[in-house]
């Protein structure tokens, strides 16, 4: 009995398409991520020691680098949420010291002014001027009482 490994072409281009088919069915809805966090970075360090080789285990060296490597990454990943976190304070602190005073906002290439009356806090501070609200990064100059410009 005689048995070839071989496909010949016309079987080769249906497996290929039903391969192409298959790929596109498991990847729709997905998103395709840019980079690697730290649940990637378990999940291959799972992965690795689940199908290393029991005869050969991985090396103490080699291991201890791939931890000191993940707290790495989880310590950055905190100092990100700890600086975007201090970043938002500072902006809604910045647009309550500019409670009260007058103002000169840059709103579609137009210059309002007008005295801030209220302000919102979060992430995206909001000021009060004139009865409409606008974007703290719209901000262009404050003044004083003796209407200096204080930026």
């Amino acid at each position: 009995m005689d048995f070839s490994t071989t496909m010949n072409a016309g079987d080769a281009s249906r497996v290929s398409m039903q391969v192409d088919s298959f790929n596109k069915a498991l990847n729709d809805g997905r998103t395709v991520k840019q980079n690697l966090d730290k649940d990637d970075f378990m999940k291959i360090l799972i992965t690795q020691l689940s199908h290393q080789d029991p005869t050969k285990p991985m090396e103490d060296k080699e291991f201890i680098a791939q931890m000191a490597q993940f707290s790495s990454l989880e310590q950055m990943t905190n100092m990100n949420q700890q600086f975007s976190a201090m970043a938002e304070r500072l902006n809604s602190s910045q647009a309550f010291n500019v409670l009260g005073k007058e103002v000169e906002l840059m709103s579609g290439g137009q210059i309002i002014q007008g005295s801030v009356e209220a302000v919102t806090g979060g992430e995206y501070p909001q000021l009060l001027v004139n009865g409409s609200y606008y974007d703290f990064s719209t901000l262009q100059t404050v003044y004083n009482s003796k209407g200096e410009s204080q930026l």
